[in-house]
């Protein structure tokens, strides 16, 4: 099968196509025939070598956590889904040690889903990790309806889902963005935006969700007594007047990606692709990833 593999870790240039053995599903897998996966920030630090210490896995190293694509074959156990069923999953590398980029994965049913049926199955690849991130924290931080929410990075990939979720929620979002990107925010659900070139008003948020790596500008937002929550932090949001402080990691959950699926088919959810290239693109798209500015996924299919 065709994969896109990393022989050690470092710059995008290392990303090659080659031939692997295609994997055979054990008792409680799945054989998934790739439509797409897709490349996300985790992707950039597990190629440089950033988390080398939890991914206990040989090179040929395969990257990626999203998926989308077309059950094969299923092993010992699993009655979740059957060959031919079209579904999404994120595999949390550290966790499982497979990655996605590959013409065929085999990995656990459970952390699988049906994928959205109102969406073509490539473009399905964008949903799970960005998703699942976004609907996690806001199970963590709990805005209730009629709470303001303020979401840094709201145009995202993570943020762009978390605006959309809240909003669906009766959550009042308050979107810290670019001014360019505006009118994106208010698209995705944003009742007001901020912009990100001028200083935030003190204490107008009763919670926070820092998408951008940027607490410390912008914890000051969130009232005394509030709630701030970051899902990855350089530099975490440090507890101030009373606020509480969390922090969210991505956990895979079939259930949760299930509950995501069904919220693209009810126009809930819209699904952002920045472009779609075979596994050649590869190296480009880390590269693009990394420069920022991209309003949407980058793809890649077999």
């Amino acid at each position: 099968m065709r994969a896109l593999t990393l022989a050690e870790y470092g710059g995008p240039e290392l990303l090659t196509v080659s031939e692997l053995p295609s994997p055979t599903p054990r008792a409680g897998q799945i054989l998934v025939r790739t439509a797409a996966s897709g490349v996300n920030p985790v992707d950039l630090l597990v190629r440089g070598g950033a988390m080398a210490a939890n991914i206990s896995h040989p090179f040929p190293l395969v990257l990626g956590w999203d998926l989308s694509g077309t059950v094969e074959a299923v092993g010992a156990g699993v009655d979740r889904f059957a060959p031919g069923d079209r579904v999404v999953a994120m595999s949390a590398q550290y966790a499982t040690g497979i990655g996605t980029h590959a013409e065929f994965v085999a990995l656990p049913a459970a952390i699988a889903a049906p994928a959205p049926r109102t969406v073509d199955l490539v473009e399905a690849a964008a949903l799970p990790l960005a998703g699942l991130t976004a609907y996690q924290a806001l199970e963590k931080l709990a805005p209730r309806s009629g709470e303001r929410l303020l979401i840094s990075g709201a145009v995202g990939a993570v943020g762009g889902f978390a605006t959309q979720l809240a909003a669906s929620r009766g959550v009042e979002v308050i979107a810290f963005a670019r001014p360019q990107d505006a009118e994106l925010a208010r698209e995705l659900g944003a009742s007001s935006v901020l912009s990100a070139d001028e200083p935030l008003p003190t204490a107008i948020a009763d919670v926070l969700l820092e998408t951008a790596g940027i607490a410390p500008k912008v914890i000051g937002a969130v009232r005394d007594g509030g709630r701030a929550g970051s899902i990855y932090a350089p530099e975490p949001p440090k507890a101030e007047r009373g606020i509480t402080v969390l922090q969210t990691f991505v956990e895979q959950d079939g259930d949760q990606l299930a509950i995501l699926s069904a919220l693209v088919d009810e126009g809930v959810l819209t699904l952002r692709v920045a472009e779609i290239g075979d596994f050649a693109f590869g190296p480009e798209a880390h590269r693009r990833l990394a420069a920022g500015g991209s309003r949407g996924k980058f793809l890649l299919t077999p």
